[in-house]
């Protein structure tokens, strides 16, 4: 009965997407800091090819039904674990290295932040939106 719930709808696509952005979070924040760090080259996982791999995942759960586990495929840059996902980070080799051999673009990796965190919050929201949902019809109130 539980697992009815929390397999409904969108919860497990936006469960999937807070992992995805949070494990990325953690890669541009150690971008960020080594901004400056001599021979260091940003890393990150594509954010296209995971949104076309939960795509793919939510048009077969589509042919299936619409409700039940959303069961992704593995790709190069993310697995998919039972409790969670890993990245697997490529250096992202857009810029020209500097003198010290860093490949440092302030810009672009704070954009990154910025949508990476706007990703996340709108999941966080429509996911606390659905409790919310769920709360009130256990409580039977309006």
């Amino acid at each position: 009965m539980i697992e009815g719930i929390t397999n409904a709808g969108d919860l497990p696509v936006l469960e999937r997407i807070m992992q995805f952005t949070a494990r990325r979070q953690t890669l541009i924040s150690s971008n960020i800091a080594n901004i400056s760090t001599p021979g260091y080259q940003s890393v990150d996982v594509s954010m296209e090819d995971f949104q076309e791999q939960l795509g793919e995942a939510i048009d077969t759960r589509r042919r299936q039904g619409g409700s039940g586990p959303l069961t992704m495929a593995d790709s190069a840059g993310v697995e998919l674990r039972p409790d969670g996902m890993v990245l697997h980070p490529e250096p992202t080799g857009e810029n020209l290295l500097f003198h010290d051999g860093n490949d440092r673009n302030l810009e672009r990796i704070m954009q990154d932040l910025v949508s990476n965190f706007l990703t996340y919050r709108t999941a966080s929201e429509l996911i606390r939106n659905r409790f919310d949902i769920l709360e009130t019809a256990i409580r039977e109130r309006v």
